[in-house]
């Protein structure tokens, strides 16, 4: 067998133009500054249902394989953005986290969550959230903005 039959063509898999866009997007995104990246990825997530574990497990390994950068250790927060943002392409939203490991090795870590854990993490027993982008469900959710739909929630 030749490569060209064993290999698939880049961006012929499901996604590889949502893909793409949501890792380029992610990788201008995780340059900005934490309050102003919080207030953008709120917007984003504004109308958008809770992400379930198993599609965001699907989203995340399809992130992981279609980008070294966002692969790598610490491609961390592109990673995390850009599976935020191939969920909302698809009217969903994990929970957004940024925070700090808190077994060593300590450092500062950004993943996403979905029905409670943390998606494709070793330890996310271990992980300490700082900042938190959530979609509240109904009026009565927790850390909802005015207006209903994203939720920003900070400290503890």
């Amino acid at each position: 067998m030749t490569t060209e039959m064993t290999m698939p063509r880049r961006g012929s898999g499901p996604g590889g133009l949502r893909l793409r866009s949501a890792v380029a997007a992610a990788l201008v995104l995780s340059r900005l500054r934490p309050g102003r990246l919080r207030r953008v990825l709120t917007r984003v997530s504004r109308g958008a249902r809770p992400a379930g574990y198993d599609e965001t497990l699907r989203v995340y390994e399809a992130v992981v394989a279609g980008s070294r950068r966002c692969a790598g250790w610490y491609g961390c927060l592109p990673r995390s953005i850009a599976i935020a943002l191939v969920c909302r392409m698809s009217g969903l939203w994990p929970d957004w986290c940024v925070g700090v490991r808190g077994a060593p090795p300590f450092s500062p870590h950004a993943w996403v969550r979905a029905d409670g854990r943390a998606v494709g993490e070793q330890r996310g027993e271990d992980l300490r959230p700082l900042m938190t982008v959530t979609v509240c469900e109904g009026a009565g959710g927790s850390g909802s903005e005015s207006g209903g739909g994203g939720g920003v929630r900070t400290g503890r």
